[in-house]
């Protein structure tokens, strides 16, 4: 028997929760109207060439927009938040390397050119890339 997957390849080694798994697909389903309005520029690659996924698992959490590319989750929060449990899930989820970026639904919905700029800005300063490995393979 084949053993289910890891969540996104990241967290703690959590086994895939079925559960979580359905809700996020749910999620999907029923999302917000500034979820659904910012998902139309976070698509297809329209943001810098980067994928970005929706309603993704990751670890306990169900992230509403990631780019694993650039380790960025975006959430889009109504008045319906916890400041306190966002905070503990925020802590969480940057100690796994990720930065978080929030937005409230109204400005989604009022200033998408600023929230789509301000995403593509935190792509775009994301740390340089390591330099290569020393004592690779030469040739002559």
């Amino acid at each position: 028997e084949i053993a289910p997957p890891l969540v996104g390849g990241v967290g703690e080694g959590e086994i895939v929760d079925a559960n979580l798994t359905e809700r996020a697909k749910g999620l999907r389903k029923s999302s917000t109207d500034a979820e659904i309005f910012l998902w139309k520029f976070l698509r297809t690659k329209q943001v810098e060439g980067l994928k970005f996924r929706r309603q993704q698992p990751i670890g306990k959490y169900i992230a509403d927009f990631v780019c694993f590319e650039k380790s960025l989750i975006i959430e889009v929060d109504g008045g319906h938040h916890s400041t306190d449990r966002d905070a503990d899930r925020d802590s969480w989820l940057i100690s796994q390397g990720f930065k978080v970026l929030r937005f409230w639904n109204h400005d989604v919905l009022l200033n998408i050119e600023g929230v789509v700029e301000m995403i593509r800005e935190s792509c775009l300063s994301h740390p340089p890339l390591p330099p290569p490995i020393k004592g690779g393979v030469t040739t002559k």
